[in-house]
C-alpha cells in the first residue's frame, strides 16, 4: 500500500508484490489467455518475413496510422492568429481529443471549443448546435475572431457550415461583420496536415476572397511565410531570426509560438501573439508566398497562385544543409537582400560539425516514418551525413511523395537501397525494422512499443528510437527544438550522433568482457 511519507508513482510502485499477486489473479482469474509457450510461439512468428509478406497485404485493417485526424491540424492553424479560438462543429468527445492531444505534446492548455452535437443533432443536422454556439463561445471568451473547423459526425450527416454561419449571423446572434472563417474537416479523409491546409485556405479566403481589387504583388515590400503543420516552436523562431539578420520585410502567416509556450508568472493567457487580422488582409500584396511545407498545402498554393496572383517559388522544406541553402538564395533573389555574414557563418559551422562527426555517421542505417515534408526532408539530410535511410514510410504520402523521394533518392549514392511506404502503417514498420534491422529508428513517441517489440526478440535485434517528430509524449520540452535551417540542422545532427555514441557506450560497457578499448574521446 501507498505511505504518505513515501509515495511511488506506478514505477516501482506496481514492482511491489501485493500488485505482482493482484496481476497473476487477474491473468488466471479473468483473461481467456493462451499458455506462455504459446505467446511466445505467436510473438516469434509476428517477426519473421512471413508475417510480413501477409502483413503488407492487410486491406480492411490499418494499426496505428502514424497519422491524426483533419480538425487537428485545423485547431493548430487557428491557433497561430491574434486572439482566435478555435471552434469545432461536432462532438465534445473530438474536441477533448484535440485538446489533450496538444496537451501531451506542449504541455501547455490549448483552448478550444466544442457546440457538443449530439444524437438529436446527427439526426436533424446542427444548426440549433452552432447558433448557440457561436454565441455563447463569443461571450464567454471574447476571442476577436472565430475559426470553424468540422468532425466526421458533421461532414457525415452534411451540415453546410456556410450557411450555417450565415444563418447565426442573420439571427442576430453574433455580429454580420464578426469574423468566423470556415473549413469542412472530415476525419475520414486526409489526415492532420490536410485539415491545416484546410482551415488556413478558410482563414485567407475570408479575409481576402473579396477584397483583391486594389491588391498588387509586391506593394508592401514583404513576403509571407506559410508554415504548414508545424509543432517545432524552434522552427517558427529560427525563421523569424533568419530573416530578421537577412533585413527582409516579411509576414509569417499563423504563428502560434507565442500561446503554446506561455510563462508561468502566475497570469493566464488564452490568447497570446499570433498573425493579426491586418497582416491576412494584407498579404496579397506582397512580393511572393513562401510555403515551407509544399508537399502538404496544395489548397493553399492553389489560392495564392489563383487569387493573390503570387508565382509560389518551387521550394522543397528547408531541413538539412542544401535545402535551407536553397530557401535562404531565392529569399535573397525574391528580395534583394544579402544573405549576411552572420548566416554564412552559421553555415560553415554546421559543415563542420557534419566533419567532425562523419566518421560515426557514415554508412549508418535508419528507418523512418511521418509527415510528407518531414520525411522528405530528414531524408535528404540524412544522406548529407552520409546515412543510409533503410525505411521510409509515410501513412500520409501518395504518388506525389513518392516521386519526390525517388528522384531526391536517385541522386545520392546513399539512397540506392531506400524502400519507400507510402500510406503504410506502424505495424508495417515494425515488420520492415524486425525483418530488415536498421541502426535506428527516426519517429514519434509511439515507436517505443516497435523498440521493446525489437528488444523481446534479443538484445542483438533491439532497434533504439531517436525521438524527431510528432507527438513526443514521452520527453519533455523536445517541442521547443528546431528541425528548419543550419540551426536546426546542427540540433537533428546533436541528436543523431549522440543516440549513436550513446548507443555504442551501452554495447561496450561490460568490466572485462566489451571495455577493452576505454574509450574516453570518440
Amino acid at each position: 500500500m501507498q505511505q504518505v511519507d513515501d509515495i511511488k508513482p506506478c514505477y516501482p510502485l506496481f514492482r511491489q508484490d501485493e500488485y505482482k499477486e493482484t496481476l497473476k489473479n487477474k491473468q488466471a482469474l479473468f483473461e481467456e489467455r493462451h499458455d506462455s509457450a504459446k505467446i511466445e510461439e505467436t510473438f516469434k512468428w509476428t517477426t519473421t518475413m512471413e508475417y510480413r509478406e501477409l502483413n503488407f497485404k492487410r486491406e480492411a485493417l490499418t494499426v496505428n496510422p502514424a497519422k491524426a485526424c483533419q480538425p487537428l491540424g485545423a485547431v493548430l492553424c487557428a491557433l497561430g492568429f491574434e486572439k482566435t479560438l478555435p471552434y469545432v462543429h461536432g462532438s465534445q468527445g473530438c474536441v477533448a481529443y484535440f485538446r489533450s492531444y496538444f496537451n501531451r505534446h506542449f504541455r501547455e492548455p490549448v483552448s478550444c471549443v466544442s457546440d457538443s452535437m449530439t444524437e438529436d443533432a446527427a439526426v436533424f443536422g446542427g444548426q440549433k448546435n452552432m447558433i448557440d454556439g457561436l454565441e455563447n463561445a463569443k461571450a464567454l471568451y471574447k476571442p476577436d475572431m472565430i475559426a470553424v473547423s468540422t468532425t466526421c459526425m458533421a461532414e457525415v450527416i452534411g451540415d453546410d457550415l456556410n450557411a450555417f454561419i450565415r444563418n447565426t449571423k442573420k439571427a442576430g446572434n453574433i455580429p454580420e461583420d464578426y469574423p468566423v472563417p470556415f473549413a469542412h474537416t472530415p476525419s475520414f479523409v486526409g489526415s492532420h496536415v490536410t485539415g491545416w491546409d484546410n482551415m488556413f485556405e478558410g482563414v485567407i479566403r475570408y479575409f481576402t476572397l473579396n477584397s483583391m481589387d486594389d491588391k498588387v504583388p509586391g506593394k508592401n515590400g514583404k513576403i509571407n511565410i506559410v508554415p504548414g503543420f508545424e509543432t517545432y516552436l524552434g522552427n517558427y523562431r529560427v525563421m523569424h531570426r533568419m530573416l530578421g539578420e537577412m533585413g527582409v520585410d516579411y509576414t509569417l502567416l499563423s504563428d502560434p509560438t507565442e500561446v503554446l509556450d506561455t510563462p508561468a508568472d502566475g497570469q493566464f493567457r488564452m490568447y497570446a501573439g499570433g498573425t493579426t487580422q491586418e497582416q491576412v488582409k494584407d498579404a496579397p500584396n506582397a512580393a511572393t508566398t513562401f510555403l515551407l511545407q509544399p508537399m502538404q498545402l496544395d489548397k493553399t498554393k492553389k489560392y495564392v497562385e489563383t487569387t493573390w496572383k503570387h508565382e509560389v517559388p518551387k521550394l522543397s522544406i528547408p531541413m538539412g544543409l542544401d535545402w535551407t541553402d536553397e530557401f535562404l538564395m531565392k529569399v535573397a533573389e525574391v528580395t534583394g537582400k544579402e544573405i549576411p555574414a552572420s548566416l554564412a557563418l552559421e553555415r560553415g559551422r554546421l559543415v563542420d560539425m557534419m566533419t567532425d562527426s562523419h566518421t560515426w555517421l557514415h554508412g549508418k542505417k535508419i528507418s523512418l516514418y511521418g509527415d510528407p515534408d518531414f520525411t522528405l526532408g530528414m531524408t535528404k539530410f540524412l544522406t548529407e551525413l552520409g546515412i543510409e535511410p533503410l525505411h521510409v514510410l509515410c501513412n500520409n504520402g501518395g504518388k506525389k511523395w513518392e516521386k519526390a523521394m525517388r528522384k531526391m533518392l536517385d541522386e545520392t549514392p546513399y539512397g540506392k537501397n531506400t524502400q519507400l511506404f507510402a500510406g503504410a502503417d506502424l505495424w508495417h514498420f515494425r515488420s520492415l525494422v524486425l525483418t530488415e534491422k536498421p541502426d535506428f529508428m527516426i519517429g514519434n513517441s509511439y515507436a517505443k512499443f516497435i523498440q521493446r517489440d525489437t528488444l523481446a526478440k534479443g538484445k542483438e535485434f533491439e532497434v533504439p528510437l531517436i525521438r524527431i517528430g510528432f507527438p513526443i509524449f514521452d520527453r519533455h520540452h523536445l517541442h521547443r527544438s528546431t528541425t528548419l535551417g543550419y540551426e536546426g540542422a546542427m540540433q537533428v545532427l546533436t541528436t543523431i550522433v549522440n543516440a549513436v555514441l550513446e548507443r555504442l557506450d551501452e554495447e561496450t560497457r561490460g568490466m572485462g568482457t566489451t571495455d577493452y578499448n576505454h574509450d574516453l574521446v570518440r
